[in-house]
């Protein structure tokens, strides 16, 4: 058998053909992230809906800013990693002051998706739903960033358990 005919047989059947591209290991999101009882909720949605205020709000309560604006997300084996972009690590942007440099964790495994929306009125009693980032399905809460219990409701989804 001429040799070119061996190596191609010994070659595999994919050799040659395009791959699926592997999942990143990492993701730049427009989000706003704070950790809560050291679990990180990533606060997504158009830009003005509210991001940083809810984390405002969050941070005065007691949560610890991660990111705002940029949140860079690493999968680990653990689970998903929520880091500030370096350049804005600490910053966090207050309409009617300007931005302002806050205490802020460098790393949070992270664990809530809130999807804020002030268009869309929230369903009464909404089904359980997940948000998927790199693989992993993070549990998901939407809410009208406007509302006063917005930041209780974020600190519920996180701890209480959820009956109906």
């Amino acid at each position: 058998m001429p040799r070119e005919v061996l190596a191609q047989a010994s070659r595999p059947a994919s050799a040659g053909l395009p791959r699926a591209a592997p999942e990143p290991a990492h993701v730049r999101l427009h989000a706003t992230c704070v950790q809560l009882g050291g679990v990180g909720v990533v606060l997504l949605g158009a830009s003005g809906v509210g991001k940083s205020d809810l984390a405002l709000r969050l941070i005065d309560a007691g949560a610890l800013l991660v990111a705002d604006d940029q949140l860079e997300v690493e999968a680990t084996p653990a689970g998903l990693l929520g880091r500030p972009a370096e350049h804005l690590a600490g910053l966090l942007e207050v309409r009617g002051l300007g931005i302002l440099r806050l205490p802020y964790c460098r790393v949070s495994p992270l664990g809530l998706v809130v999807e804020l929306d002030c268009a869309t009125q929230a369903p009464r009693l909404p089904e359980p739903s997940t948000y998927p980032i790199l693989g992993t399905l993070l549990r998901r809460l939407r809410l009208d960033p406007r509302q006063a219990s917005a930041p209780a409701k974020v600190r519920l989804a996180l701890c209480a358990e959820q009956v109906v």
